[in-house]
C-alpha cells in the first residue's frame, strides 16, 4: 500500500484509522486509482481509428499495386504491348450487343467454355441447381481464383488485372445464354437448341425454379453491364501498374 498519497502527496501516519487502501486526507481510494491507471493506459497504447486506417490503406497499396524495383527496360515494354492488345480487344467486347451473340462467335467463347463444361461437373455432388449454377459459375471463378494468386503469391498486379479482365469478359459471355432463357434459340453443345431438347438450357431451368423467367432480357443486361464495368475496371488498374512499372525503371 502507499505510504504517500499519489493524489495530495499526503504521509500517512500510524495514528491513522482510516483504511489502508484509502488516503486519510483526500480519500483516495487506492486500488480504483491504480485500475484507471491501467485502463487509461490500454486506451493509450490500443491503435487509433486514423493509425488503423493507414495501416489498412498501405496494406492494400501493398497487395494490389505492388511495385517491381528489379524490372527491366525491356518487361517494362513487353507489359505495355500485352496491355494494348488487351484494350482493343477488351473494347471491342464492351462494344457488343448481348442480344446479338456477336460475343458467343468469338474464338474466347470456346475458352470460357472448356470451364463452364467442368464446372458443371465440380458442382454436381451438390444438387440439380447447384449442377446448373455450377458452369456459369466456374467460368467466372476460375479467373478470379487466378487474381487472388497473382496478387497473393507472385505479388503480380498486372497479370491480376489481366485475369481481372478475364473474369469480366467471362460475365459478358454469359449475358446472351441468361437472355436465351425464354427465346431458346441460341446453338447448346452437342447440337440443337433449348427448344430442341428441352430441359438442357442452364439459365431457362434456374430463371424458373427462381420465378424470374421473364425477367431473362433485364437480368442478361445486368450481368453485362456488370462485366463491362469489371472488364474496364482491370484496364485501369494495368494501366496504372504499367505507371508503377515505368516509374521503377527511370528510378
Amino acid at each position: 500500500m502507499y505510504t504517500t498519497c499519489p493524489k495530495c502527496q499526503y504521509q500517512r501516519q500510524p495514528s491513522d484509522e482510516v483504511a489502508a487502501d484509502q488516503c486519510p486526507a483526500c480519500g483516495l481510494i487506492f486500488s480504483k486509482w491504480f485500475k484507471n491507471l491501467l485502463v487509461e493506459a490500454e486506451i493509450n497504447q490500443a491503435p487509433q481509428p486514423q493509425d488503423t486506417e493507414l495501416k489498412l490503406k498501405a496494406g492494400i497499396q501493398k497487395v494490389l499495386f505492388a511495385p517491381r524495383p528489379d524490372i527491366a527496360r525491356g518487361d517494362f515494354y513487353t507489359y505495355l504491348f500485352i496491355w494494348l492488345i488487351f484494350f482493343v480487344w477488351g473494347i471491342d467486347f464492351v462494344m457488343m450487343d448481348f442480344q446479338t451473340n456477336e460475343i458467343g462467335r468469338s474464338w474466347f467463347h470456346n475458352v470460357d467454355l472448356i470451364f463452364h463444361e467442368a464446372g458443371h461437373v465440380l458442382f454436381m455432388p451438390f444438387g440439380r441447381i447447384m449442377t446448373l449454377l455450377g458452369g456459369s459459375a466456374f467460368q467466372v471463378l476460375v479467373p478470379l481464383m487466378l487474381v487472388i494468386a497473382f496478387l497473393g503469391y507472385n505479388q503480380d498486379g498486372f497479370a491480376a488485372s489481366v485475369c481481372l479482365w478475364w473474369a469480366g469478359q467471362s460475365l459478358m459471355d454469359l449475358a446472351p445464354y441468361i437472355a436465351d432463357a425464354r427465346a431458346l434459340i441460341l446453338p447448346l453443345l452437342g447440337g440443337g437448341t433449348g427448344a430442341d431438347r428441352p430441359g438442357s438450357h442452364d439459365w431457362e431451368n434456374l430463371l424458373k425454379y427462381w420465378g424470374l423467367l421473364d425477367s431473362d432480357i433485364a437480368i442478361a443486361r445486368a450481368v453485362d453491364a456488370i462485366g463491362s464495368g469489371i472488364l474496364l475496371m482491370a484496364l485501369a488498374w494495368g494501366a496504372y501498374m504499367l505507371y508503377v512499372y515505368y516509374r521503377a525503371t527511370i528510378e
